[in-house]
């Protein structure tokens, strides 16, 4: 029988359930427990592809090509699993089954309602999850805030949830804020009072509270909050400010959470193996070379929105036992005079970010070129594959007014076009080149070296390709095409004669995990470090 584990939010957004919901799951799955994990958005968008970054961070793409919620990236990285189109729950996607089943006659002429019919598929739905993935415990994090008026069907779905299952095989934890007052030097309880207090109104009762705040909550402060919450003291625990969020499941370890929750459960405690996951966090506070990374996106100013190649920045790093300072670079700030060399010198590698669209084109650009031409170790991902191509063409093939047909259709050398079947499309959501493709590797290339074989599975999301018209013109003007997809499309790029210069259509951040971190980005970061 499956247990669940329901993790809620109050007092303000981003108080860290993903991270704490992922830590959970991993202290869970050291002592031996096969767990699941379960993100619910509460916005009426069907997934997150539609969504720009600086309303909603990263869009994380799973294997099987869902575009999803950033918090999936912490599941999967900190678990080391693969999560699916099924572990995202949004409201768009209950309601779009709710009225998909109501035209199709299925209700039987009911009145379609929000209780019943919409909590009893969010309850389908992540019981679903529960039956597919064979998990012994399923963690769902409700996202948003207790409180929040399109929360309300998911919460009362889990409070419906308690009285089903069996009394053990549910918990709820809730995660809040206590502000810490520099003026008082005082751990202020009253705003996440209120967020449990508005939980009960609705029928949930929380077993056990995570206090997020900036320093170690005291005995008590603890006592207070359980006097106006009705949970015990030995059942609050503090998740407070530390260097890295890898080192939150050690803090909690250390304050036997895990060993609570699974009395909660009527589950066996064992000793949890943790020994790799201490030595990586170590590895990561105590790098001993510090390397300068430049990070040129147009979405810089909201570092979630690349999200995972942060992360896999660190996980490689971790290997290395390197320091990296990552410098982010606002690419139209680059299309300023005199910019390049003000914002570019100094850097030990520069990373190209994916993105869509023209703002900022030409600053990437610029940066491509400045790494080509003074031997800085270059990363490209997804649009940064496109841009160097882009720049080839221009500055080495002479090919003035080289572009891709994304942003000038009208492009002389259109060098990136769209693909053949995205011609087609006319809806924009779910439609892109999605999940894990087959990449065919070239023998004696560095993307071969690295991943040590000649055939991998890599995370995509674009409309647009290298051109197969300009392939033999930039592979004769010393462009090496180290990686294609099955039918010939363009995959991998990479410059000989330069210390790292390599480019993917892919994104290999989405697969990079702390303890196995990838391969192109332990390349680029041992070619920015000189080792």
């Amino acid at each position: 029988m499956t247990k669940f584990v329901i993790v809620t939010g109050g007092v303000l957004s981003s108080v860290g359930k993903g991270t704490v919901a992922a830590s959970i799951g991993l202290l869970l799955k050291a002592r031996g427990y096969k767990i699941s994990v379960v993100k619910v958005d509460p916005y009426i968008n069907v997934d997150a592809g539609t969504m720009n970054p600086y309303m909603h961070g990263e869009v994380f793409v799973t294997d099987d090509g869902a575009e999803t919620d950033l918090d999936l990236g912490h599941y999967e990285r900190f678990l080391d699993i693969d999560m699916s189109k099924h572990n995202n729950i949004t409201a768009g996607k209950v309601y779009f089954e709710v009225i998909k089943k109501e035209r199709e006659g299925k209700y039987l002429g009911q009145t379609v309602q929000i209780i019943p019919h919409v909590t009893d598929e969010i309850k389908s739905m992540i019981r679903k999850v529960a039956e597919l993935d064979k998990a012994d415990i399923v963690i769902v994090e409700i996202g948003g805030t207790v409180g929040d008026i399109e929360s309300l069907p998911f919460l009362e779905a889990v409070r419906q949830m308690k009285l089903e299952e069996e009394e053990h095989d549910i918990v709820f934890i809730h995660v809040a804020l206590v502000e810490y007052l520099n003026v008082t030097g005082e751990l202020k309880t009253k705003p996440l009072q209120h967020s449990v207090q508005e939980l009960r109104r609705i029928g949930i009762q929380p077993d056990i509270i995570i206090a997020r705040s900036i320093v170690p909550i005291d005995e008590e402060t603890k006592k207070k909050i359980a006097l106006f919450t009705n949970v015990k003291p030995e059942y609050i625990f503090s998740n407070y400010d530390v260097s890295t969020a890898y080192e939150v499941p050690l803090i909690l370890e250390k304050q036997s959470l895990p060993s609570k929750l699974l009395s909660k459960l009527a589950l066996k405690d064992t000793p949890p193996k943790l020994d790799d996951w201490i030595n990586f966090v170590n590895a990561i506070k105590n790098g001993n070379k510090v390397v300068r990374i430049g990070l040129v996106g147009k979405y810089t100013k909201l570092k979630d929105s690349y999200l995972s190649i942060k992360e896999a920045i660190y996980h490689a790093s971790a290997m290395l036992h390197l320091k990296p300072q990552i410098v982010w670079i606002e690419s139209t700030d680059l299309e300023k005079d005199n910019a390049v060399e003000e914002k570019l010198k100094g850097l030990d590698g520069i990373v190209v970010l994916p993105g869509f669209g023209a703002r900022g084109v030409e600053g990437k650009l610029k940066a491509i070129k400045y790494a080509r031409e003074n031997n800085v170790p270059y990363l490209g991902i997804c649009y940064g594959l496109q841009l160097a191509v882009v720049e080839f063409a221009r500055n080495v093939l002479g090919l003035k007014g080289a572009h891709t047909t994304e942003v000038d259709p009208n492009t002389p050398y259109p060098v990136v076009t769209l693909l053949d079947e995205q011609k087609r499309v006319t809806q924009v959501g779910g439609t892109m080149r999605l999940g894990a493709q087959k990449i065919i590797l070239k023998e004696g290339t560095i993307a071969y070296n690295l991943y040590g074989k000649s055939e991998v599975y890599e995370r995509h999301r674009h409309r647009y390709e290298v051109n197969p018209e300009y392939v033999d013109k930039l592979q004769s003007a010393g462009m090496i095409i180290s990686g294609v997809s099955e039918n010939g499309l363009v995959e991998m790029i990479e410059l000989k004669d330069h210390k790292f210069f390599v480019a993917t259509q892919a994104h290999p951040e989405f697969k990079s995990r702390p303890l196995r971190p990838s391969p192109l980005f332990v390349g680029f970061l041992k070619a920015a470090a000189g080792l």
